[in-house]
């Protein structure tokens, strides 16, 4: 078994950027899911769910080290990375509260207008990360602005048995993951428990719980006319309510993942 695809999402609920190598540590991927937009008068997080076109937002780290955004019909913008003390706001993201810092008026006025609504973006220091799910996870396992978790894998082997049920080929970005693996048979990483990719080792906590983002283009934002692949997705793998699809991650340490690199089940 390898690491066959690296993915980080620099925005929450924006354009994947694929990697051949990253660094990876409390928080995941470097630079993964640390900014995200919210709304200007309740701080709650925008997501592609309610607003799809956010799937054509594109980032990717500015030559100044902050966040290069760039949105169709828009001049690219960059934005530096705010000082981690000053200028907080509350966000809420689902159940969560915390303050973040806010990246400022230019980049709240070239989102808002890129959206029609009144936005503003915020970023995640690592001092002011989030605790992981009650239950899951080591008190000192923390997570930025992913839904519940650092890091999100799915096998290979998983998604083209889901191809093959729903009879045409479903992209991988659709299920948004960090890490892909190739060379398991369909949802082996259910049963894994630790698994070791280079010099790293790396716990999985849970099964990751599907929604309506999976019937959604990654490249458009257009929703799938026959909900797939969350229709087919309910015959095989729902459990207590819930249809899961790859296993949600917490890393021990830090280190260097880079595409290619060997996977070993340890547990």
């Amino acid at each position: 078994m390898f690491l066959s695809e690296l993915y980080r999402y620099p925005v929450k609920s924006g354009q994947a950027e694929r990697l051949q190598a990253s660094g990876v540590g409390l928080l995941g991927l470097q630079g993964d899911r640390r900014w995200m937009v919210v709304e200007q008068d309740n701080g709650r997080f925008l997501t592609q769910r309610a607003w799809p076109q956010l799937s054509q937002l594109q980032a990717s780290d500015s030559a100044a080290g902050g966040l290069l955004l760039q949105v169709p019909g828009q001049a690219p913008l960059s934005v530096p990375v705010p000082d981690a003390d000053t200028a907080l706001r509350g966000v809420t993201l689902w159940r969560d509260t915390l303050r973040v810092p806010d990246a400022g008026d230019e980049v709240a006025a070239w989102l808002s207008q890129w959206l029609g609504k009144a936005v503003r973006l915020v970023h995640c220091p690592e001092q002011r990360a989030r605790y992981l799910p009650s239950g899951y996870g080591l008190n000192s396992d923390r997570a930025a602005f992913p839904d519940g978790f650092p890091l999100l894998l799915v096998g290979q082997g998983s998604v083209d048995d889901l191809s093959r049920r729903v009879g045409r080929p479903m992209e991988v970005l659709r299920l948004r993951p960090n890490l892909v693996v190739a060379g398991a048979a369909p949802f082996a990483e259910d049963g894994w428990m630790r698994i070791r990719i280079g010099t790293l080792e790396f716990r999985l906590l849970k099964p990751s719980v599907r929604c309506i983002f999976t019937t959604l283009d990654p490249a458009t934002g257009a929703r799938s006319a026959d909900r797939e692949p969350l229709s087919t997705l309910k015959t095989y793998r729902e459990k207590d309510g819930d249809i899961l699809f790859g296993q949600n991650l917490a890393v021990d340490g830090e280190g260097w993942l880079e595409v290619g690199m060997k996977v070993e089940v340890l547990a």
